[in-house]
């Protein structure tokens, strides 16, 4: 354990002394400790954390996905206990509930700038019942934040047909591939929606994941769903054609594609529109409208070319205004569409129980495509988990550390092939005792 050696308070003010105070503690508990966790104390330390969770404590949520997030062994630990309490109630509510009221899970992607934050902001404000769903940007703006965090009625709004939700966001941002810093803007975004006593914003960076969502949002996912929260957002960062996690850890996968979205041959390319229930094109207002409908028409000819992924739903392909609010309530209407076809031929009972099994992780390969299969399962969680495991303890193995830099230079001089290199480490890690 480091010291932290007080500075004398002479020539600083007190403010100062504790800032550096703060940062100098902060050094020391950021080291990652690799002794070993005492699982009974950590699942002790959980108990009050899972009993506040399940009772719908906002607060406790947030230090709960910390907790999750943490790289502290001792703090993750104490993370996976309070998960492994809320899968265990989250389990036994699918024999005792309805399933129609099961949490709803939406993952949202597509490309940088295809308006996903203004759409995830607009669609959660009419979801918890605080704005009419013919309002706009405009109506937004002038009933204010004080009105966004009033649990009353807004004045004059018309009687929706729509039940409230509680909604709970879980936006991931890009991290810095030079420093690893993450300016997770999205809550920023969303103003209106961060002010609601019914929503939930979790904003996390990626930090190198790949797939355009964090390590531990599927984790964050479950949390959210033990605390009450029955309509689960995820968007993830601006993704490309193959990356698509997200479509593992949620019920409905929506890709949301700008105006500007490609020809024709764009829209049949595989990837992330093979894996797509609803294709969302976003930001048709406007100049933008005959380009949006130009593009709603090339994707529409393009799925025909694709095979659907579900037995019981065709892909649909649909236009709509985040600004004007043109569109969103046809949107949700599909997307409650879709839920209650999946409640109805137990698609969705049988999704949780695959979200929760664990299996061969070669059958991972066909997770995507074949998702009415109960032999495959959206498990490569425990995977990797054990992938990061098996990293972790590869990269700080002593002879491993010693003889990595000698054999990286060899492969930058050419004196040995990479896959040489590679078994050499490997073989040294492999004898160890």
């Amino acid at each position: 354990m480091q010291s932290v050696r007080l500075l004398p308070l002479s020539g600083r003010s007190f403010s100062s002394h504790a800032l550096l105070l703060r940062h100098s503690v902060r050094c020391v508990n950021t080291n990652v400790f690799f002794g070993k966790v005492d699982k009974d104390a950590a699942a002790e330390a959980a108990k009050p954390f899972l009993e506040k969770l399940l009772q719908g404590d906002r607060s406790t949520l947030a230090k709960s996905i910390t907790l999750v997030e943490s790289l502290r062994p001792d703090k993750r630990a104490q993370g996976q206990a309070i998960l492994a309490g809320v899968m265990q109630h989250m389990n036994s509510l699918l024999d005792t509930h309805d399933p129609a009221k099961t949490t709803f899970r939406v993952g949202l992607s597509g490309p940088p700038g295809a308006g996903k934050s203004t759409l995830i902001e607009a669609l959660g404000c009419r979801l918890t019942g605080h704005v009419p769903w013919d309002s706009t940007n405009a109506d937004l703006e002038s009933m204010g934040l004080k009105q966004m965090s009033n649990s009353s009625e807004p004045k004059d709004a018309p009687k929706q047909a729509h039940r409230k939700h509680k909604v709970a966001v879980l936006a991931v941002d890009p991290s810095s591939s030079t420093s690893g810093g993450s300016l997770l803007a999205d809550k920023t975004r969303m103003q209106y929606l961060a002010q609601d006593l019914n929503a939930f914003i979790r904003p996390s960076p990626n930090s190198g994941y790949l797939g355009g969502v964090a390590r531990a949002t599927n984790e964050t996912v479950v949390l959210c769903e033990g605390c009450g929260y029955d309509t689960v957002l995820v968007e993830t960062v601006g993704v490309g054609q193959a990356e698509f996690k997200v479509a593992d850890m949620v019920d409905i996968f929506v890709l949301v594609i700008p105006p500007a979205g490609g020809d024709e041959l764009q829209g049949m390319k595989r990837g992330i529109v093979e894996v797509a229930d609803l294709i969302v094109i976003n930001k048709a207002d406007g100049d933008l409208l005959p380009a949006a409908r130009r593009i709603a028409m090339e994707y529409s000819n393009g799925l025909h070319y694709i095979t659907p992924r579900r037995k019981n739903w065709i892909p649909k392909v649909m236009m709509l205004s985040s600004r004007t609010g043109m569109g969103i309530e046809d949107f949700w209407n599909k997307a409650k569409e879709f839920h209650k076809i999946a409640v109805e031929s137990g698609d969705l009972q049988l999704a949780r129980r695959r979200q929760l099994k664990v299996t061969d992780p070669t059958m991972t390969q066909y997770c995507i495509f074949s998702i009415s299969t109960d032999t495959c399962s959206n498990s490569t969680w425990m995977w990797g988990y054990l992938n990061e495991g098996v990293m972790e303890s590869f990269k700080n193995h002593p002879v491993v550390r010693n003889d990595l830099p000698r054999l990286e230079n060899m492969v930058i001089n050419c004196e040995i092939s990479p896959g040489e290199a590679a078994e050499v480490l490997m073989s040294k890690f492999l004898e160890r005792k």
